[in-house]
C-alpha cells in the first residue's frame, strides 16, 4: 500500500446545533478518529455525503484507509450514486472525547431552492446519520494554506460565510498581540460570531456581497511586512489580491489565496472540469 499522510474516516453524527441562523455545526465520531490530525488554521478536509435515499456515502473500498489506493476508484463511479464529495475546514479537533466539529454554512434557517447537497444533508442530520470524512493523520500535510513568514509584522484576512469556519480557527491560533485585520462578508448582521482571538485584531463585518475590495481600498492599513488570507468567493478574491498586489505593493508571495466558491458554477461543475479545492 502506498503511504498517504490523508486517510478516510467512516463517521456519524452525534449532534448538530445552529451556531448563527446561517452556520450549523456538527459534532462527529467515528472508529479511528483519534488517528486524525489537523494543522490547526485552514485545514481542508473532504467530506462525502449520501444521495437522497441513501443511508451512507456509496464509496469503493476504503477499508485500508489511504486515499492513494481509492480516490481514483471513487472517480470512476456513476456520480449519481458515488458520495458527494465537497471540501470543507475543520472547525476543531477535540479529544477526550475523540470528536470531529465542523460548521455548514446554509445561508438561512429554512430550507430553499437554492440550496446545495451538503446544505440539505446538514439541515436534516440527526445522531446517527452516516458521513465520509478524508482528514489528514499527520499534522503538518499539505492540506491548509495560512503559512505567515516568520518576519510577518502583521496579518490580513479576508472571508465570507464559507470560509468563516477557517477564520475562526486562524484567530485561535494566532500568537498573542499579533496586529490583525479581518474583513468577513456575511448576508445579515445575525450570522456575526464571537471570534475569540489573543492577537490585536480589529475585526469588520460585511453585509453587501462583494463588499470586501472597496472595504480593504478605502482603509488604512499597518505598517510593515504584511501577510494576507484571502479567500471567499473567486472574484472577490481575484479582485482583492490584484488591489493588495498592484495597488498596495504587497509581495506576491505573501499572499495566499483560495476561491472557496465560484457565483454560478456549482462544486460539481468544477469536479468534473477538475478544478475543485
Amino acid at each position: 500500500m502506498t503511504d498517504s499522510p490523508y486517510h478516510y474516516f467512516d463517521m456519524h453524527v452525534l449532534r448538530t446545533e445552529y451556531i448563527t441562523p446561517a452556520m450549523i455545526r456538527v459534532a462527529l465520531g467515528g472508529d479511528g478518529l483519534a488517528r486524525m490530525a489537523s494543522a490547526g488554521r485552514d485545514q481542508r478536509i473532504k467530506v462525502f455525503l449520501p444521495h437522497p435515499g441513501q443511508d451512507a456515502p456509496v464509496m469503493p473500498d476504503t477499508s485500508g484507509g489511504d486515499a492513494a489506493t481509492w480516490y481514483a476508484d471513487w472517480l470512476a463511479l456513476d456520480p449519481d450514486v458515488r458520495g458527494i464529495m465537497r471540501t470543507y475546514t475543520t472547525r476543531e479537533l477535540r479529544r477526550d472525547p475523540d470528536e470531529l466539529i465542523v460548521d455548514f454554512a446554509v445561508h438561512g434557517p429554512t430550507p430553499s431552492p437554492s440550496d446545495g447537497p451538503a446544505t440539505s444533508w446538514a439541515r436534516k442530520a440527526v445522531p446517527g446519520s452516516r458521513i465520509g470524512v478524508l482528514a489528514p493523520i499527520e499534522e503538518e500535510n499539505g492540506a491548509y494554506d495560512f503559512r505567515p513568514p516568520q518576519d510577518t509584522d502583521w496579518v490580513l484576512l479576508t472571508a465570507d460565510e464559507s470560509a468563516l469556519p477557517a477564520v475562526a480557527s486562524i484567530l485561535e491560533t494566532l500568537p498573542p498581540g499579533t496586529p490583525t485585520r479581518v474583513w468577513i462578508e456575511v448576508h445579515d448582521p445575525a450570522d456575526r460570531q464571537e471570534l475569540p482571538t489573543k492577537a490585536a485584531a480589529e475585526i469588520t463585518w460585511l453585509t453587501e456581497t462583494g463588499a470586501t475590495p472597496p472595504a480593504i481600498r478605502a482603509a488604512e492599513l499597518p505598517s510593515g511586512t504584511p501577510y494576507a488570507w484571502i479567500t471567499g468567493e473567486s472574484a472577490t478574491v481575484k479582485t482583492t489580491r490584484r488591489h493588495l498586489v498592484g495597488d498596495r505593493a504587497f509581495d506576491r508571495k505573501r499572499v495566499s489565496f483560495s476561491g472557496y466558491w465560484r457565483r454560478g458554477t456549482t462544486t460539481d461543475e468544477l469536479i468534473d472540469r477538475d478544478e475543485s479545492a
